[in-house]
């Protein structure tokens, strides 16, 4: 163990209660030695989860504890949350639209308490876009727009870009209290008034004002990406041997998805099967629709509606309404109640999927696709300590071992590097504890899995790192890597 930290054991006393999976002697220092049980009612999340968890794939379409019909949503509500919170700060979260706020401990004065929303923009978009430029994600607002913080709090919206600094030019833009939008900063900036940080499904945006914020995006290359979510839904139609199919190709955000779901409630749709990722290029080229595979005898299609084609400016400028392209089958003879077929989409020149459809036409035989976490709509806010997954005590321990510089440059630029925030580190020069700063990005971008594992590996890292500093420095030997590895921050 490094000699350091043996002499900080008063500071460092183990915490019995404290669980993480992983352990390490510089970890049992800061009192982290097993898994936490997380305390109070799990953050529930939105699609997507992480970086690959759209949607959990169904080995069967009967496990019904995974499963939500759209009659379990109510007419479209207003895409606003509230609650109220204090100085120990907490997490304000909008189901299934993947917009949350995280307020840190502290962020507000002692004795003070308030009431801070957040909103989601529904219609059409308020940003007036410039050149080639497309909204990536949701217009998002957090209020009272008059207050102030202490330390930053942690806004987080989804967006559908896949994130290449050589393919986009990233911006975040904010409205001014006249209704003007003005660009706030890139993500590729150096600057310490915010910091914005992309993942590969959201971004994460630490402040210290509330306002409303949109994330824009420049196509830089005709390689630049776009994820979209294609969705299959079917209903009967008036005629009752016809059947219509519906072919959503949007913005792969949960708000996008969630607009979608609405909407089709109110059509009688149903989600035929388990939605898919199209990667969608900024390459000028259009999207052709087709349905494949018709059952001969049992349907048929209607005369030149096989295949759809949009063009590219309506897919890559949606500005996140939906966009759809509709097919009705008739069917022989009422005696036929089952459909397959295949759904394929392409955009040329581009990717391709296929979408299998198998599925009953009446409503009472029809098996239900899931497309929510059955968590997503159980959590609005959370205040307190229960809303973090660092317990309090850890999180001061860790701050004091990282906020002071020291010889074996174990100081917050290391922690910041171990999490994976490898820019714009100015920022965090100018807190008074950058360390606390990072832990809070670090709540923020981790909201639903319960456990602490990817800090608990990084710190594990830090004192793999730290012990074998220890060593050389004892022995007075010349390690040929330790220069390089000083230069580099370990």
């Amino acid at each position: 163990m490094d000699k350091e930290i043996m002499t900080e054991s008063s500071i460092f006393n183990p915490l019995t209660d404290i669980k993480v999976k992983v352990q390490s002697s510089f970890m049992v220092s800061l009192g982290v030695t097993e898994r936490p049980d997380f305390h109070g009612k799990t953050l529930s999340g939105t699609f997507p989860h992480g970086n690959n968890r759209c949607f959990s794939t169904l080995h069967s379409r009967n496990k019904t504890p995974y499963i939500q019909n759209l009659s379990s949503i109510s007419s479209k509500p207003e895409m606003r949350v509230c609650g109220i919170f204090g100085h120990q700060g907490g997490r304000l979260v909008m189901p299934n639209t993947g917009v949350s706020l995280l307020i840190p401990h502290e962020a507000i004065a002692e004795d003070n308490s308030w009431e801070i929303y957040l909103s989601v923009n529904q219609g059409e978009p308020s940003l007036q876009l410039e050149g080639s430029e497309v909204l990536l994600g949701p217009e998002v607002t957090c209020g009272p727009l008059d207050m102030t913080f202490s330390t930053p709090v942690a806004l987080t919206i989804p967006h559908c870009a896949e994130v290449s600094c050589e393919h986009w030019h990233v911006r975040l833009k904010r409205r001014s209290q006249q209704g003007n939008w003005e660009e706030v900063m890139s993500t590729d900036d150096e600057t310490t008034s915010f910091y914005c940080l992309l993942d590969p499904f959201a971004c994460h945006i630490l402040m210290d004002s509330f306002g409303t914020y949109a994330l824009v995006g420049e196509p830089l290359t005709d390689c630049a990406v776009k994820k979209l979510k294609v969705a299959v839904f079917g209903c009967m139609s008036c005629n009752s041997l016809d059947y219509n199919l519906r072919v959503y190709c949007i913005d792969n955000t949960p708000c996008a998805f969630q607009e979608v779901l609405l909407d089709e409630r109110h059509q009688g749709g149903q989600l035929l099967e388990e939605p898919k990722l199209l990667h969608f290029k900024g390459n000028t080229f259009s999207i052709q629709i087709s349905v494949l595979d018709i059952p001969p005898f049992l349907w048929r299609i209607k005369p030149f509606t096989a295949c759809q084609e949009v063009p590219f400016s309506r897919v890559w400028c949606s500005n996140q309404q939906p966009l759809h392209c509709a097919f009705s089958l008739e069917r022989y003879t009422p005696a036929t109640t089952q459909l397959s077929c295949k759904i394929c989409v392409r955009q040329v020149k581009g990717h391709e999927l296929i979408l299998q459809i198998q599925t009953s036409i009446l409503e009472n035989d029809r098996e239900t696709i899931a497309f929510f976490a059955p968590e997503d709509s159980n959590f609005l806010a959370h205040t307190g300590p229960k809303a973090f997954k660092i317990p309090h005590s850890i999180r001061q321990r860790i701050c004091a071992t990282f906020d002071t510089p020291n010889s074996k440059g174990k100081d917050w630029q290391l922690l910041a590097q171990k999490l994976s925030i490898n820019r714009n580190l100015c920022y965090f020069a100018t807190k008074s504890s950058p360390s606390a700063v990072i832990l809070d990005l670090w709540e923020a971008r981790h909201p639903y899995d319960g456990s602490l594992d990817s800090l608990a590996c990084a710190l594990e890292e830090i004192g793999r790192t730290q012990t074998k500093l220890s060593l050389v420095s004892d022995t007075h030997t010349e390690d040929p890597d330790f220069s390089y590895s000083r230069q580099n921050g370990l």
